[in-house]
């Protein structure tokens, strides 16, 4: 019972301010599930599971948090609660802003709320850029290759699903 009071509890906050979607949520989740306070996961763990999340439909952080429930308590129901405490505090947050959002729309104090909002969110998209950016990803020059090859090609506008199956394939052939 003690774990999925702590993964509900632990969700609930990474939802609580994790402003950005997903990929701001990211370091969050890793701060929490692979650093300090848990340590429920390995680095490598962590990884798979940002690469699993990606590549299922649904949000990351959903996902993120379906699979990290699971693997930590075993059972469905770790999955169940880390979910609904991931998604419990965007509900709640959406529905009182959709309440107050016309009242308060052209007010001073919120439109600095929000410019202050943004380059936060920008900074945790980074941040889980970054953190995604390590020994456990880039394993040899080859890894390295495919990642630039990918980069250079979402300068052009390239289709993201033809790149990720073009990635896959490159995977394939070179390992």
């Amino acid at each position: 019972m003690q774990i999925y009071l702590s993964l509900f509890a632990t969700f609930f906050k990474i939802g609580l301010f994790g402003f950005g979607g997903g990929y701001a949520m990211l370091p969050l989740i890793q701060h929490e599930v692979v650093a300090a306070p848990h340590k429920w996961l390995s680095m490598t763990d962590f990884i798979d599971i940002v690469a699993i999340s990606q590549m299922t439909p649904g949000p990351i952080a959903v996902n993120s948090a379906t699979y990290v429930g699971y693997t930590v308590s075993g059972s469905a129901w770790g999955a169940v609660v880390a979910t609904l405490g991931v998604c419990l505090p965007p509900l709640i947050i959406m529905l009182l802003i959709s309440k107050f959002y016309l009242k308060f729309r052209e007010n001073h104090y919120m439109e600095m709320v929000f410019s202050g909002l943004k380059p936060a969110i920008i900074g945790l998209i980074a941040a889980a850029a970054l953190t995604l950016m390590n020994s456990h990803n880039f394993i040899d020059y080859k890894s390295a290759l495919i990642f630039l090859a990918v980069f250079a090609a979402t300068v052009y506008k390239l289709d993201p699903i033809k790149l990720i199956l073009a990635s896959g394939l490159a995977g394939l052939a070179l390992y």
